[in-house]
């Protein structure tokens, strides 16, 4: 940082503007540091208690679809399963949160049943199928929580970097080069100071000499 410094009053105006910007933007950074912890903690809560919810109504699905082979059998079963839709369109919108964009999930149309005639099924199917596609919106949501986990995090560690950056190499850098710049000035005045006062002094004998004269 010392190298290449102007011992200058204008370089020190300088730079004690530089280091004022730079602690404001440093407490900037703190307070959003703090904000992206908080949203982190929140969602990474939020996402373990969505999916647990997920874990205990897959178990709860499951049940009746064990019933609903024993009933109808493999191959009947396996026949409906491949009239199931495989896919689903989901509208992805991204908000902005702190410098994070976070990802919001939403299904774009309802997912089509399996087609199958209820006549010679089982109660047991139906009760699963309804039970399964109450899950859709669970696993987005619990999509959307992971991948803002993600984003958040890393938005967190560069934001701790630039923190780190600021309080161990910029502000003292700054600080190094202004405490610099203030000696060479204080001892300039006092060379300055000196040199008037023996100016002055000469000066004196000068105009007393020639009183004498």
């Amino acid at each position: 940082m010392l190298r290449g410094i102007q011992p200058t009053k204008l370089e020190l105006i300088r730079l004690r503007r530089s280091i004022d910007i730079s602690r404001r933007i440093y407490k900037i950074l703190e307070d959003k540091k703090e904000v992206l912890l908080r949203k982190l903690t929140e969602s990474v809560k939020e996402a373990r208690k969505v999916r647990e919810k997920i874990s205990g109504n897959l178990l709860e699905s499951y049940r009746p679809l064990v019933k609903a082979y024993m009933d109808m059998g493999v191959t009947k079963m396996d026949a409906i399963a491949l009239s199931t839709p495989t896919s689903v369109e989901v509208d992805v919108k991204l908000l902005r949160m702190m410098d994070v964009q976070v990802p919001t999930l939403k299904v774009e149309h309802e997912p089509q049943s399996a087609r199958y005639g209820i006549s010679d099924t089982s109660p047991y199917l139906d009760e699963a199928v309804r039970k399964i596609s109450g899950l859709l919106a669970d696993i987005l949501k619990a999509a959307e929580l992971e991948n803002s986990i993600f984003r958040i995090a890393a938005e967190l560690e560069r934001t701790q970097r630039l923190i780190n950056a600021l309080e161990y190499i910029i502000i003292p850098s700054y600080e190094e080069a202004i405490k610099f710049i203030s000696m060479i000035l204080e001892e300039r005045e006092r060379e300055e100071f000196v040199r008037l006062k023996k100016l002055k002094s000469a000066m004196e004998r000068s105009r007393s000499l020639k009183g004498e004269g």
